[in-house]
C-alpha cells in the first residue's frame, strides 16, 4: 500500500509541473534551460520550449498512472506497457528537443 501511495504522490507532482508548463510557465523546470545565461536564453521561444515538455510531463504522468493501475491489479502487463512508454517519451522528447531549431527564435532583421 506504501508503494501506492509513493507512486500517487509522484504523480500528483508530475500533473502538477505538466499543467504549469502547458501554460508556458515555469521554464525554471526545465534543467538544461535553467543552466543557459540570459543571453542563450533569448535566443529560445521560452513559451512554446514549456509547452511541449508539459506535453511530455503528460505522458509521463499517464505512465506513472499505469505503475499504480499495475500495483492495484497485480497486473505485469500494465507495469510492462508504463516502462516501455516512459522509455518511449523520453527518449522522444530528448531527441525531439535537440534537433532542429524547432524551439529557436526567428531572427529576422
Amino acid at each position: 500500500m506504501g508503494e501506492i501511495i509513493g507512486l500517487f504522490v509522484v504523480l500528483i507532482i508530475f500533473l502538477i509541473a505538466a499543467i504549469f508548463l502547458s501554460f508556458g510557465k515555469g521554464a525554471f523546470l526545465i534543467a538544461g534551460y535553467n543552466m543557459m545565461s540570459k543571453n542563450e536564453k533569448q535566443k529560445y521561444d521560452e513559451v512554446a520550449l514549456c509547452k511541449f515538455v508539459g506535453k511530455i510531463m503528460y505522458g509521463i504522468s499517464f505512465c506513472l498512472l499505469l505503475f499504480i493501475l499495475s500495483e492495484i491489479y497485480q497486473n505485469t502487463i500494465l507495469l510492462i506497457i508504463g516502462i516501455v512508454l516512459t522509455i518511449f517519451f523520453s527518449i522522444f522528447g530528448i531527441i525531439y528537443m535537440n534537433t532542429g531549431i524547432r524551439f529557436k527564435k526567428n531572427e529576422q532583421s
